[in-house]
């Protein structure tokens, strides 16, 4: 099994920033994709961004020059890094990674529980 945790998540100004961590552990050969999603109340949870295990990025174009997706593959880590922030911004953060457990081609999808990301003056 593999356990998914955010941090980093809370109450910031418009034009502020923060920046969120998750952490996979567990049964975990390899990670080919981990990516933050977000849904504000009466919205369908949206992708924000995905980075692929060798680096490549997708981001949405609501957060494209803002926001940043990086990960550390040695800690199982992914990190958003969000500037710039504006009230629409606000929803819980969702962490999601598709993992490969073995050597064999599975591949199982995780969530994180979610951090709540607020953005009001």
């Amino acid at each position: 099994q593999v356990q998914l945790v955010e941090s980093g998540g809370g109450l910031v100004q418009p034009g502020g920033s923060l920046r969120l961590s998750c952490a996979a552990s567990g049964s975990i050969f390899r990670i080919p994709t981990m990516g933050w999603y977000r849904q504000a109340p009466g919205k369908q949870r949206e992708l924000v961004a995905s980075i692929a295990s060798g680096g490549s990025t997708n981001y949405a174009d609501s957060v494209k020059g803002r926001f940043t997706i990086s990960r550390d593959n040695a800690k199982n880590t992914v990190y958003l890094q969000m500037n710039v922030l504006k009230p629409e911004d606000t929803a819980v953060y969702y962490c999601n990674a598709d993992v490969q457990p073995t050597i064999f081609p599975r591949r199982d999808n995780y969530w994180g529980p979610g951090t709540q990301v607020t953005v009001s003056s």
